[in-house]
């Protein structure tokens, strides 16, 4: 259930008119938007790497399923770029991160807690910018650890506590900034403990996978959605101290949109909590795999599947 003090902002932002049920009952299933009627045009924008692509996809169709007309600025750039061009009004809509809200955007402290961090984010960003976070996808996208389900047995590998004892028997395979980084070996190190790892081998995102599957390293640093996770049947490791925030995905829309065309929400809140990490891995799979497919096709494939659009 959402707290009151987060209802309060999603109905000064038009989202819960008279605290509809369908703010208040999370468990809800909501219903897609197929034979819905709109109107208008909205710009949908993204960050540039695969899964923003996607995410971008998916909530440019639903909102085309729903009536509108989409102009997709895809691929934009980095967090501050599609920030700024949001504020600028030069786009109306696009996938943002609940921590990277919170600690790039606000520039606030870390948090573990994901309706806290949802809070501060909607919050934060009604009263500074006059944009509305709504409903975030259950997927997390943390930095995480990753291993070969066979090096996780011959180890004993379930969390981070297990493998901090364990590292020194063990060879990392990490971005270079990694070792060097708060939230990189030193953060877990400090949170942990141990750590010390055999072998630290600096690798770039494409080259970390196949050197786990050569076996030429043992542990990689992921991310909780990376595509090969579920391509390569890995073995995500639990962060039980909790060292790294969650990062839900959920569109971040102006206010003055949404007041033009509230089905905006209506329409995504849908679509939303659909979005689960093993299907999100599996789409990032679909195209960074080996099929390399196009991520608008991979989202209108999951659309159709979730009866969100028609065939």
């Amino acid at each position: 259930m959402r707290s009151t003090r987060l209802l309060r902002l999603l109905v000064a932002a038009g989202l819960c008119p008279g605290l509809a049920s369908a703010c208040v009952d999370e468990s809800s299933s909501p219903e897609g938007p197929v034979g819905a009627t709109s109107g208008g045009t909205v710009s949908v924008g993204s960050k540039n790497f695969t899964e923003a692509f996607i995410v971008g996809e998916i909530y440019a169709q639903t909102l085309e399923a729903a009536g509108f007309e989409v102009e997709r600025k895809l691929n934009l750039g980095a967090t501050d770029i599609a920030h700024a061009a949001l504020l600028a009004g030069d786009l109306d809509l696009y996938p943002e991160y609940t921590s990277t809200g919170l600690l790039t955007v606000l520039k606030e402290p870390a948090m573990t807690d994901e309706d806290a961090i949802y809070e501060a984010v909607a919050e934060g960003y009604l009263e500074q910018f006059d944009l509305v976070w709504l409903r975030p996808a259950p997927f997390n996208n943390p930095q995480a650890l990753a291993t070969t389900p066979e090096v996780a047995e011959a180890h004993g590998l379930v969390t981070y506590s297990d493998l901090a004892a364990a590292a020194p028997d063990l060879v990392l395979g990490a971005p270079p900034e990694f070792l060097e980084r708060e939230d990189g070996l030193p953060g877990l190190q400090a949170a942990y403990d141990g750590f010390e790892f055999k072998e630290v081998r600096q690798l770039d995102a494409g080259l970390r996978y196949p050197a786990l599957e050569n076996g030429d390293v043992d542990v990689v640093v992921a991310f909780g959605t990376d595509g090969q996770i579920s391509g390569f049947g890995l073995t995500l490791l639990e962060d039980d101290k909790k060292l790294y925030p969650p990062y839900q995905v959920a569109p971040v829309v102006r206010q003055a949109v949404l007041d033009l065309h509230p089905e905006i929400a209506t329409a995504l809140d849908a679509v939303s909590p659909l979005l689960t990490t093993q299907r999100m891995q599996a789409m990032n799979w679909a195209v960074d795999g080996p099929d390399k497919r196009e991520p608008a096709d991979v989202a209108r494939d999951f659309l159709i599947d979730q009866g969100i659009v028609r065939p």
